[in-house]
């Protein structure tokens, strides 16, 4: 199969006029950037940047807004979002819970509550038969990361500060990926699954202590849930954003040469070296999300240019790179950030919603042609 070049959204980020548990907690994503209505505009602009694959999400609580009551309308939707994709010989790589959850769920418990487990999977089971011919699911977007923040620093709903609740949580989410997966593919055996896993780059110096400090949280954060979901992986979708040295056990100790808008440090190298981390599962990788916040599109074209060469670099050390996506097709509301980073290739413009391609795609594209 060919290379997959592409770009990644999630469902609430931008299609707008959703009800969830985060519009339940005042971080009201709004109209977003009306994606669900001018979907097939940002597909023709995604064709004509040259991308041959796409990563969406589905809004469960669109899909089942009532306990136990599907709405065949938002399934009809999903479906001609994906007919848009083909219809275009772009790649529908489906995600079926990017951190939003129906607020009949988040009043049942959401996640800490284990019977979640079971209405996640009677909403694959309803779903999956609906999309036979989808070949790429994604079960989970960065579980850790929603847990971590919704459970232990308590920035994301439901806003707690529990680590005993935190590692309930994930081991909620584990399990609900490994019965997932199970389901889907005895529903469709050739469907690829996987999970999208975001790992850091750690780095530390000389010190022993910082070293060991290096070497147990690498493994905690890059590797215990995925070391658990092994043998229920078909890929490792890989989200990609992170660089953290180590000085003197303190996190953080980057030389931030140069920050996203967001403030993240931008090391390219970092892709590299998680990369090659994730060789040893002998699974195929897709970078399902790698991108800035960059409004003024200043490190955007150079950000992309320097990622691929190093992800270059390692699948010509045999690591098994399938496919890159960038974060994000157009921009988005950013979760507990609202609407001011800007991720996009494509600018949008929340007044009209007027899409503007930026610079830094078509820099994307000639990548992409080169191959």
């Amino acid at each position: 199969m060919k290379f997959l070049w592409g770009s990644a959204t999630s469902s609430y980020q931008v299609e707008g006029g959703i009800k969830n548990d985060w519009t339940d907690s005042g971080m009201d994503a709004g109209k977003a950037s009306d994606h669900f209505n001018l979907y097939e505009n940002d597909f023709n602009l995604a064709k004509i940047l040259g991308h041959n694959a796409h990563r969406f999400s589905l809004e469960w609580s669109r899909i089942e807004p009532k306990e136990g009551e599907f709405d065949k309308a938002a399934i009809n939707h999903y479906k001609k979002v994906i007919k848009a994709l083909r219809d275009r010989k772009i790649e529908p790589i489906i995600t079926l819970w990017h951190w939003s959850i129906p607020i009949w769920l988040k009043d049942k418990g959401g996640w800490e509550n284990e019977e979640t487990i079971m209405y996640f999977l009677r909403f694959i089971q309803k779903i999956i038969p609906e999309f036979k011919r989808v070949k790429f699911w994604i079960t989970l977007n960065e579980p850790e990361i929603y847990s971590m923040n919704s459970f232990l620093r308590g920035l994301w709903p439901p806003k707690k500060k529990n680590i005993f609740i935190y590692l309930k949580v994930r081991k909620n989410l584990i399990r609900a990926h490994k019965e997932a997966y199970k389901i889907i593919k005895n529903i469709n055996s050739d469907a690829e699954v996987g999970i999208s896993k975001n790992n850091v780059y750690y780095e530390a110096g000389s010190n022993p202590l910082d070293i060991f400090f290096k070497n147990i949280i690498s493994w905690w954060w890059n590797f215990n849930f995925l070391n658990k979901i092994k043998n229920y992986q078909d890929f490792i979708g890989l989200n990609y954003y992170f660089h953290n040295r180590i000085k003197n056990l303190r996190f953080n100790q980057n030389d931030n040469n140069r920050v996203s808008d967001m403030g993240w440090e931008i090391y390219p190298e970092g892709l590299y070296y998680v990369l090659k981390g994730l060789k040893k599962y002998n699974k195929p990788i897709y970078i399902t999300e790698n991108g800035l916040a960059d409004a003024k599109d200043k490190y955007r074209s150079d950000f992309i240019k320097e990622h691929v060469e190093w992800m270059k670099r390692a699948i010509e050390e045999d690591v098994n790179v399938k496919g890159y996506l960038y974060w994000s097709l157009i921009d988005n509301f950013e979760w507990d950030k609202g609407f001011e980073p800007r991720f996009g290739l494509i600018e949008v413009d929340y007044k009209t919603m007027e899409r503007r391609i930026r610079d830094s795609a078509w820099v994307y594209k000639e990548i992409i042609e080169r191959g």
